[in-house]
C-alpha cells in the first residue's frame, strides 16, 4: 500500500481485503453464471435478453477488474486460484439446473441480490474511512441495482405474457 493510502485508511485492512476477495470470488462466479446463462437459455423473449445478458457478464467482469486493482493498491493479493472462488464467494453460482429463460433469470436474480447485500457491506464498511473502497463499492452496488432491476422487469414481462396467452386459449 502506498504511504499516503497507509495514512488515510482507517479500516482493518486485512478484514477489508478478506471482503474485496471474497466479492471479486462472486464476480468471476457471476461473470460465468451470466456468459453461460446467456448462450443456453431457450424460451420467450431470448433473442432480447441475451444481448443483455451478456453486457451484465461484462459488466461483472469489469467489477473484477475495480476490486483486483483495489487489492492491489490496498497492499493484497487477489485470489489467484480459481478452485478458490467457491470457497470464498457467499453468493454461489448456481448450475443452470433448466435451459428456460426463466429460470436462467431467477438464478441470476438471486447472484445479483447477492452481491447487493455484498457490495452494501462493503460501502458500509468503509463509509468515512476508506474513500476509494467505498467509492468503488458504491459504483458497482448501482450497477448490480440496474442488474436486479432489469431482471425483474423481464421476469415480470414473462409472467404477463404467460397470461396473454392462458386468456387466448381459453
Amino acid at each position: 500500500m502506498g504511504k499516503e493510502a497507509i495514512k488515510i485508511a482507517s479500516v482493518d485492512v486485512g478484514k477489508l481485503l478478506g471482503m474485496l476477495n471474497a466479492a471479486l470470488s462472486e464476480e468471476w462466479l457471476a461473470y460465468y453464471q451470466y456468459w453461460i446463462g446467456a448462450r443456453l437459455m431457450e424460451g420467450p423473449m431470448r433473442s432480447e435478453v441475451e444481448p443483455e445478458l451478456l453486457l451484465h457478464a461484462n459488466q461483472e467482469l469489469n467489477h473484477a477488474v475495480l476490486v483486483v486493482n483495489r487489492i492491489i493498491q490496498l497492499g493484497g493479493t487477489p485470489v489467484i486460484n480459481p478452485a478458490q472462488w467457491s470457497k470464498l464467494a457467499r453468493c454461489p453460482y448456481d448450475e443452470p439446473s433448466d435451459p428456460y429463460i426463466q429460470v436462467i433469470l431467477e438464478q441470476n436474480l438471486k447472484g445479483e441480490r447477492c452481491a447487493i447485500e455484498r457490495y452494501q457491506e462493503i460501502a458500509a464498511f468503509t463509509n468515512g474511512k476508506d474513500h476509494a473502497t467505498y467509492q468503488m463499492a458504491v459504483q458497482i452496488l448501482n450497477e448490480e441495482l440496474e442488474h436486479e432491476h432489469d431482471i425483474e422487469d423481464w421476469i415480470a414481462d414473462l409472467e404477463r405474457m404467460k397470461e396473454e396467452w392462458k386468456k387466448i386459449r381459453l
